[in-house]
């Protein structure tokens, strides 16, 4: 038994709101965390798993339930890998930013990129987490669980994951349920080895936010660097000392629609094609070629918007608060929305809905919020 006295989750969670729960337990190994979840199950409570508490926007009343804090840490290298690769095991409630500090400091690639991104390990299967171009999925091997169904421990490859755009099997999407109700317990993953030299930077969407030139090479020390101070520019790297980082980090999700959709916004909206375009090839035996040539069927595809584009040019500039509310878009980015001291949970949830009506008024799409709510409506 690992129960605790109940925190209020303001102190819990980077978006600072919620009040104590009812119940609450801390879990600091694979086993306590095995059992706290067995016996939190078995008497048919409600209960959510708080890692770093980054992606999380809790109500004002208090949670009827249980709170369970994941504080497991640790990594460890393990057999499998393919040639220059190494495979990482690491616990849930490792902090993320560690990991990826330990990484560049081993000369491991994959996940440079995501410096800065607050929050546990296992929180980031869940919704797939990444930053330009660069995403979890793209080095996931396989993540343990623990069933809530049956309470059975089970390993679960990558490809089983349904990984999609800040998505997953397991997340709890704002109106839905998760498709499969389980606990990630650990994450495997294999990343490239290159050492502490330089090496090119492969995807135009990193190379465009570090203002380099196809082909370039640098360390994954510089990548590192260069990341964490781009995000802390943008309000996007925690801070007590910074307002902006009482945050969830983007509130919204940049917004996947259809190409025939994206036409109809305006021409200087960010996109970026979801799928690559690939060029159709026919082939035509030529004893049986008769001269026709069908025309080519387009291949509809899916392109993602930036949801701070539209948000700025629905009216709504960095800073902006309603009257009297201690909510507040960030200063630095359109896409975080801060507590800029003492905000309720309603403050911030009424801020998000006038965004969302905004935008829906200018350019016809309703903005989809990226943390998980608890206990809050939109």
């Amino acid at each position: 038994m690992t129960e605790v006295d109940p925190q209020p989750l303001s102190r819990l969670t980077t978006l600072q709101t919620g009040a104590a729960p009812l119940r609450m337990r801390e879990a600091r190994t694979r086993e306590e965390l095995i059992g706290d979840l067995r016996e939190i199950w078995a008497d048919g409570d409600d209960w959510f798993v708080l890692g770093g508490g980054s992606n999380l926007f809790v109500g004002d009343e208090p949670f009827d339930g249980t709170v369970l804090r994941v504080l497991t840490s640790g990594i460890e290298r393990i057999a499998g890998a393919s040639p220059g690769t190494t495979r990482i095991r690491v616990q849930a409630g490792h902090d993320w930013d560690a990991l990826v500090a330990y990484t560049v400091a081993e000369g491991l690639a994959g996940i440079e990129a995501m410096s800065g991104i607050p929050g546990t390990v296992g929180a980031a299967p869940v919704q797939n987490v990444g930053a330009y171009g660069q995403d979890i999925s793209q080095t996931l091997v396989e993540v343990e669980v623990i069933d809530e169904t049956t309470g059975d421990v089970s390993v679960v490859p990558a490809s089983e994951l349904g990984l999609g755009f800040r998505t997953s099997v397991f997340k709890h999407h704002y109106g839905s349920s998760p498709v499969r109700r389980a606990v990630i317990l650990s994450v495997t993953l294999e990343l490239t080895e290159v050492g502490h030299g330089e090496h090119p930077v492969r995807g135009e969407q990193l190379r465009q936010a570090l203002g380099l030139e196809p082909g370039a090479s640098v360390s994954l020390a510089w990548v590192r660097d260069h990341v964490l101070a781009t995000r802390r520019r943008k309000g996007m790297v925690l801070d007590e000392t910074d307002a902006d980082t009482s945050s969830a980090g983007s509130f919204f999700q940049n917004a996947i629609v259809t190409e025939q959709f994206a036409r109809t916004l305006p021409d200087a909206c960010p996109r970026w094609p979801m799928q690559p375009v690939i060029e159709q090839v026919q082939v035509y035996p030529l004893d049986r070629f008769d001269g026709y040539v069908p025309a080519p069927v387009p291949q509809p595809i899916d392109v993602k918007v930036s949801a701070a584009w539209l948000i700025e040019h629905s009216g709504i500039g960095r800073g902006f608060r309603l009257p009297r509310s201690r909510a507040a878009v960030s200063s630095k980015h359109a896409l975080a929305l801060t507590n800029r001291g003492g905000a309720s949970a309603e403050e911030l949830a009424e801020l998000a809905r006038f965004i969302q009506q905004r935008v829906q008024q200018e350019f016809g799409l309703l903005l989809q919020p990226e943390p998980v709510l608890v206990g809050v409506e939109l």
